[in-house]
């Protein structure tokens, strides 16, 4: 009967997992550290071969608007609008497929199906062409991040799970150090078909043997808790989600954080050739050092703060990309603005180096705000807003911004564009503030599920 059941098992019984464990239950796992580590790390190549694919594009920007001759507007359609709308629509639906069956293979059929798609834009000879191709990467890629996300909370528990996450999310400058140093070197000297196919082929290897070599980790395991209910509906989810105040101003945090942030990768090496002079095997080493190391250090630190200060409060889950935002902006305008290369390069690597802090914090606050079945539908859904408005807005906006200053301040409008998307930062900071007003509270009651 409802009134035989302990006070305290009920109050567990409408908590997400975080709160649960934060209230004093032990975590148990049933597979070993080594184990984690070594899924940990696979799972994170899975993303740098996503950024790779993903990214890649932007080092080659220059080469295929001289060959394609294209606006600035429509490299912003190429490198964000084409690959974001499907990103982002395709990752909920399949997030409803992964929060149902076997995540492990979600995976492996995405990683195969982005990396083909990205062999295929090397073969690409009409804009159009090349557009439709990067709608397939898209498509492919919308299945790794939910489903990802979702099996690494079933291998961490939540006061590691931050860190974790922005190990994973650190895969992200490792993957644009690739495809800036490696994707420059290659398209310098074999042109910029030939990159694709480069960035290309690792993915599908990868997709063979992660799928011999990973298995599907047991949902609730490490939380305590029995994967005995069916998932809830997709709506069910979204009305859940949208219940919590922190949820949606760090959806919309998020997405104002990437704005800028998308549309840095994919024109700050147009900006440096352009405005500083800089050869494209010279822009591909400093992007790929900044990115790569200073970028994937910050990332994976964030985590570790987060966790460390957010077992005493969980608001620093915010607070970390509040104060890393304002670090950046200080030194983003120099990077930007200054005529003199040494001091813009010197300058910008601690916007590198903060700008993608919000994303272990974020992705594990989502996680901890829903229960098992719900946890890839949740991640697809604050994916879906962070990138429709990140990156399907971001490299589209700053690329038509520039197109209207060009006849002010000709070859260098990029740079003001640029510029600009420090207003973007500084909205998801305040953003983040908010989240941080309602996040206890939030954790503490659960979602509201039909």
């Amino acid at each position: 009967m409802a009134n035989d059941i302990p006070a305290a098992e009920a109050a567990e019984a409408v908590l997400p997992d975080g709160p649960i464990l934060a209230a004093g239950v032990a975590s148990r796992s049933t597979v070993s550290a080594s184990y984690s580590t070594y899924t940990l790390v696979l799972l994170t190549l899975v993303y740098v071969v996503n950024y790779l694919d993903r990214q890649i594009v932007a080092i080659l920007l220059p080469q295929i608007q001289k060959e394609f001759t294209l606006t600035d507007t429509q490299l912003g359609l190429l490198s964000g609008t084409a690959f974001a709308v499907i990103y982002a629509v395709l990752g909920v639906p399949l997030a409803v497929i992964a929060d149902r069956v076997n995540r492990r293979n979600v995976v492996v059929l995405s990683l195969a199906v982005f990396s083909v798609m990205t062999v295929l834009s090397g073969y690409a000879r009409q804009f159009w062409q090349l557009l439709l191709a990067r709608f397939g990467t898209g498509i492919g890629e919308a299945g790794t991040g939910p489903s990802i996300n979702s099996m690494l909370a079933d291998l961490y528990p939540p006061e590691r799970r931050a860190a974790a996450l922005s190990f994973y999310s650190a895969g992200l400058n490792v993957g644009l150090l690739v495809a800036s140093f490696g994707g420059g070197w290659v398209a310098q000297h074999y042109g910029w078909r030939n990159a694709f196919l480069a960035a290309g082929i690792p993915g599908i290897l990868l997709s063979v043997y992660l799928f011999v070599g990973v298995r599907e980790p047991v949902r609730g395991a490490i939380d305590n808790l029995k994967d005995n209910l069916p998932a809830p509906s997709l709506w069910s989810v979204v009305r859940g989600l949208w219940s919590q105040r922190s949820f949606r101003w760090m959806a919309i945090g998020t997405s104002m954080s990437s704005f800028g942030g998308y549309a840095g990768i994919f024109f700050i090496p147009k900006f440096l050739i352009v405005s500083h002079h800089m050869s494209l095997v010279s822009v591909s080493v400093v992007l790929a050092l900044l990115a790569g190391i200073p970028g994937a250090l910050g990332t994976y630190l964030a985590g570790v703060f987060a966790d460390r200060y957010g077992r005493r409060d969980v608001r620093w889950n915010m607070y970390v990309p509040i104060i890393a935002t304002f670090v950046s902006v200080i030194f983003a305008p120099i990077f930007f603005l200054t005529p003199i290369t040494a001091i813009a390069l010197i300058a910008g690597i601690v916007p590198y180096t903060m700008g993608a802090t919000y994303v272990g914090p974020a992705f594990a606050m989502t996680q901890a705000l829903v229960p098992l079945r719900m946890r890839a539908r949740a991640i697809a859904i604050l994916l879906f807003v962070l990138n429709i408005i990140g990156l399907g807005l971001g490299p589209p906006a700053v690329g038509k911004l520039s197109d209207l200053l060009r006849p002010a301040f000709g070859a260098d409008s990029l740079r003001y564009a640029l510029t600009a998307t420090i207003i973007t930062g500084l909205t998801g900071a305040f953003c983040y503030w908010r989240a941080s007003r309602t996040l206890r509270a939030d954790l503490a009651r659960g979602p509201t599920l039909a």
